[in-house]
């Protein structure tokens, strides 16, 4: 895709400096950007599905913006969460990661989430991982105690400044582990030993594992450099996650991880924050039986991404209500042939967008275009509105399928349960695997009635509503 010229400097608030400041890549011609994604070991929640639309909706944008954008989303694949998991599955941990990493692209596909360019796992990257914590154990940011590496707090004067809290509320804030091997209370684990019946690699400090936070780090030197352009993720990673990559990376290479620090806001329920002990976790699994996609997807773009985000069923169904206006408009235009272009989303759209990704200002936008082609006559106008609805969607995951498909089948979700197809679709592999094709194809006729699409890929079965 070839960058459009922009009226329009594309502006962000970096948390690092606490600012909008006007984007201005390293290099305009690689745009690189980093965003923490999931620990697979459990099904997606509201909350994580926030950041993924959020950055997806800022790729988007920067590939309107730029010739050459590389995106990169990690799964962390290893973690004591995954491991604890597994062993009560009696499975290896990648048994777990597997599955619930393709649940996770497939749910996040049907929120209109495209894949990243890169999708890194922890596990691949260990001997960078290693070779990070040799490095800051030389330069005296790091040592080695008890089959453990650790990074020494006091010996980076930055430690804190992403964050803005004071070294008290950081330890409180980290829950830090009390250990007597530590040399300061705030000292965080980049390496911890392995019992027998635990995931390990060999390492010059024994069999082991790494800490969290250097995974992130390790995977951005690898696949986009020293110094990217965005690192983005949910509030909630700012401290002690992205404060301690920011730490380690830079006492690596003394330069800066990133440019640009992007955090989206919580998503609570209704007025309260989400959490298991509260008992009101909303699985993306789930939601996506009960709601189109793109409802969901439009619900989470409602609000600003800066700002916490109430979820209520009413805010849900207003979603629906709103895309039923947006393809009502469209299906009045269906006499008109359009065809998108790159400069099809109008100038007050992009000045939305590229001011911090201002969704609700851009929707705005996108609904005062339909008001205007409920009743435009001219047929030059009804195209340009039409070019324009389309593209404007487009630019944010947006009115993706045609009016038809979204009012004959965009409901279907409504009496799909996700976890009969999970198991049509075990079946038919099952099917497939003893040569019973008829039975294989059988299965996938049943899910076509039910209103579901599935695509067999090199990472297994996936489906979607179809429409």
């Amino acid at each position: 895709m070839n960058a459009q010229p922009n009226r329009h400097k594309l502006v962000l608030y970096n948390t690092l400096t606490r600012k909008k400041e006007v984007f201005e890549p390293a290099d305009p011609n690689r745009v690189t950007m980093y965003v923490c994604g999931p620990t697979v070991y459990n099904h997606a929640h509201i909350g994580n599905a926030r950041p993924a639309v959020v950055f997806d909706v800022l790729a988007r944008l920067l590939r309107r913006l730029y010739p050459h954008v590389v995106y990169a989303r990690n799964i962390t694949d290893i973690e004591d969460k995954i491991i604890a998991a597994a062993k009560e599955q009696g499975v290896e941990i990648s048994v777990v990661t597997e599955k619930y990493a393709q649940i996770y692209r497939d749910d996040m596909g049907v929120l209109g989430v495209l894949r990243p360019d890169l999708e890194p796992k922890a596990t691949e990257s260990v001997a960078e991982m290693i070779s990070m914590m040799e490095r800051l154990i030389a330069s005296g940011n790091a040592y080695a105690a008890e089959r453990h590496v650790l990074f020494h707090v006091p010996s980076f004067a930055g430690y804190g400044k992403l964050s803005g809290r004071d070294r008290d509320d950081m330890i409180a804030g980290a829950r830090v582990e009390v250990a007597p091997y530590k040399k300061d209370p705030a000292d965080f684990v980049l390496w911890k030993p392995s019992t027998p019946d635990q995931p390990g690699w060999d390492s010059p400090w024994g069999r082991g594992r790494p800490g969290w936070h250097i995974e992130c780090s390790a995977m951005i030197e690898k696949h986009l450099g020293t110094t990217i352009d965005i690192h983005g993720g949910g509030i909630d990673l700012q401290f002690p996650h992205h404060e301690n990559e920011l730490a380690q990376s830079t006492c690596t290479h003394g330069v800066p991880l990133a440019r640009f620090w992007l955090h989206n806001g919580f998503v609570n329920m209704g007025a309260e924050k989400m959490s298991k002990s509260l008992g009101n976790v909303l699985l993306v699994h789930d939601l996506i039986g009960q709601a189109p996609g793109e409802a969901i997807r439009l619900a989470l773009l409602n609000a600003h991404y800066r700002q916490p985000l109430d979820w209520t069923e009413e805010g849900l169904a207003q979603a629906k209500r709103m895309l039923d206006r947006l393809y009502g408009a469209l299906k009045g235009l269906a006499d008109v042939k359009s065809e998108p272009t790159n400069d099809a989303a109008p100038d007050e759209f992009m000045a939305a967008l590229t001011d911090d990704l201002n969704t609700p200002k851009a929707l705005a936008v996108l609904f005062d275009l339909a008001k205007q082609a409920n009743t435009a006559t001219d047929p030059g106008t009804r195209t340009q509105l039409k070019a324009a609805l389309i593209g404007a969607g487009r630019l944010i995951g947006l009115l993706e399928m045609t009016p038809e498909a979204w009012f004959a089948g965009a409901g279907a979700a409504s009496h799909i349960d996700g976890d009969e197809v999970e198991r049509l679709i075990a079946a038919r592999n099952a099917a497939r695997k003893a040569k019973d094709f008829a039975e294989a194809d059988r299965i996938r006729g049943a899910l076509a009635d039910m209103g579901v699409a599935i695509e067999d890929g090199p990472q297994g079965t996936s489906w979607r509503v179809a429409g």
